[in-house]
């Protein structure tokens, strides 16, 4: 299966982020069937919300709209590699498959700096597709970080 059109879905909750000048950096949670069920991009900034991570925000909004905090059959799919938080929140929500665009070499936790989806003692390993539309998410990220860089 292709993760283009969600990923595209996702840039856009990243788009989004840029409103409240948080990192942009977005998700989407997919049912069995691939039907959106959650959608999330950054809001630290925007609500002062140490764990407002678009990976959470989505989760949160999936397991909603599924009445359980259960995400067995689902897919993430998200612009930047998860952190160890989000990689933890993913893993213990039971999500089936992560779907992310670029990699993170600071704080990534799915290959990068850490590969907590993938350790043997946890209960849950999903699957992981990586760099699906990553130059897409890379620039929009550089982009963001060049803005805001000191001069």
């Amino acid at each position: 299966m292709s993760y283009e059109d969600p990923m595209r879905l996702a840039l856009a909750e990243a788009q989004a982020a840029l409103a409240g000048d948080d990192v942009p950096v977005g998700a989407v949670v997919l049912d069995e069937t691939g039907t959106v069920i959650g959608t999330g991009r950054n809001t630290r900034e925007s609500e002062g919300d140490p764990t407002g991570h678009a990976e959470v925000v989505a989760l949160r909004a999936a397991a909603s709209a599924r009445g359980e905090w259960r995400l067995t059959g689902c897919t993430l799919v998200v612009t930047l590699e998860p952190c160890t938080m989000c990689a933890g929140a993913l893993v213990l929500a039971r999500v089936d498959r992560l779907v992310f665009g670029a990699y993170d070499d600071k704080l990534g936790a799915v290959g990068s700096l850490w590969d907590v989806v993938r350790d043997r003692r946890l209960n849950h390993r999903p699957e992981v597709v990586a760099g699906v539309l990553a130059a897409e998410s890379t620039a929009l990220l550089d982009s963001f970080f060049a803005r805001h860089r000191l001069p």
